[in-house]
């Protein structure tokens, strides 16, 4: 049974490889960028591997930084702070209603 990470991996290049919004995009805009008198289909494949490999390092930071943000947002600390200034928010929307239904309408903003 493989790993999840592997697992992961196959299932996402699978759906990659059999979504055709990639191969639109490839026939789309690889031609713009193919110099004159070089093999297409070769030219074609480097460009392609260029931008797998762009989105490769894009991801590996994008995972990097979630692990991170993941560790970071479930200290508590971090909990007690998200919990309080989202009850001020809260609080805000409930304060903004109130005004509303006591007033009739909105409060007209002025610059």
């Amino acid at each position: 049974m493989p790993t999840s990470a592997s697992r992961g991996w196959l299932v996402g290049a699978g759906t990659n490889l059999l979504n055709p919004k990639v191969g639109v995009f490839y026939i789309a805009t690889i031609p713009q960028f193919l110099p004159a008198g070089v093999p297409p289909l070769l030219m074609g494949a480097i460009l392609a591997g260029v931008h797998a490999a762009l989105t490769m390092g894009r991801f590996s930071v994008l995972i990097s930084g979630g692990r991170w943000a993941r560790r970071w947002l479930s200290s508590p600390r971090s909990l007690r702070v998200i919990d309080r200034i989202t009850g001020v928010v809260l609080l805000g929307f409930g304060g903004t209603l109130a005004v509303e239904s006591v007033t009739g309408g909105a409060p007209a903003l002025r610059p």
